[in-house]
């Protein structure tokens, strides 16, 4: 996916409250892509769908590991 082209979203949950830290993602036929809102032209994280859906699937079963914070 171009970055140009990519249309990026963010959680409709992500305005309310809080400090406004979110993500935001795109999702393209062959990849989709993560990027900190905060920071349209930084770093993007690009994955496959097979794996942003393994991890969509991980955080709806609370199947990821602490992050130590």
């Amino acid at each position: 996916m171009n970055l140009s082209d990519a249309t990026w979203r963010k959680s409709s949950r992500s305005s309310g409250g809080g400090n406004g830290d979110c993500v935001e993602v795109a999702i393209g036929s062959d990849s989709v892509m993560v990027r900190d809102s905060k920071q349209p032209s930084g770093p993007v994280l690009a994955f496959t769908p097979a794996q942003w859906q393994a991890f969509i699937t991980a955080v709806c079963h609370e199947q990821l590991p602490p992050t130590g914070r």
